[in-house]
């Protein structure tokens, strides 16, 4: 087993958890977020002195973060999986108040498509503009920008959220 690349030990233990946290709202599954950021990890590992030299290591790391997640999305089968019962219905009654609203925002991002919820994490949960979010994507402004209102307008039309919002009204 070849040694740690200098500095990738460090860099793993400061940033796992605000990219783990990435690749989950990318996935909506902690496994798979697991998976996701394991596999890219060791994707960079051979690169890593490479990557540094480049000066900005997470914004690469990043990079392929979303770029990976995109592959995986495309080729992942997504057919019904048989179970021996069905699963239990959660009783929202039961739930907690942010518990049901970070599931209600987890099903909704569920729904988007790939491109969109990658537009739509890369511009609201790391606050990244058009230009950056393009970037790091692969694709031209002018795509982030239509992939954002398509998003938005998904997600403003989303029962689970709307029935969030009515109940947060009501109260």
């Amino acid at each position: 087993m070849p040694d740690v690349p200098e500095g990738f030990a460090e860099f793993v233990a400061a940033r796992s958890p605000s990219l783990l946290r990435t690749a989950w709202l990318l996935t909506g599954d902690s496994g798979l977020a697991e998976d996701l950021l394991q596999t890219v990890l060791a994707r960079v590992w051979w690169r890593w002195p490479r990557i540094c030299a480049g000066g900005d290591p997470e914004s690469y790391l990043r990079r392929v973060l979303y770029t990976t997640y995109l592959t995986w999305w495309r080729r992942r089968w997504r057919g019904e999986l048989p179970s021996a019962r069905p699963p239990d219905a959660a009783d929202r009654a039961d739930l907690a108040d942010d518990s049901a609203a970070r599931d209600a925002v987890r099903r909704a991002l569920a729904r988007l498509t790939a491109r969109q919820r990658a537009v739509v994490v890369l511009r609201f949960v790391e606050d990244r503009s058009v230009a950056e979010t393009a970037a790091i994507l692969g694709c031209t402004t002018g795509t982030v920008k239509t992939q954002t209102s398509r998003a938005l307008n998904a997600l403003r039309a989303d029962a689970d959220l709307l029935s969030l919002l009515t109940e947060g009204a009501e109260r």
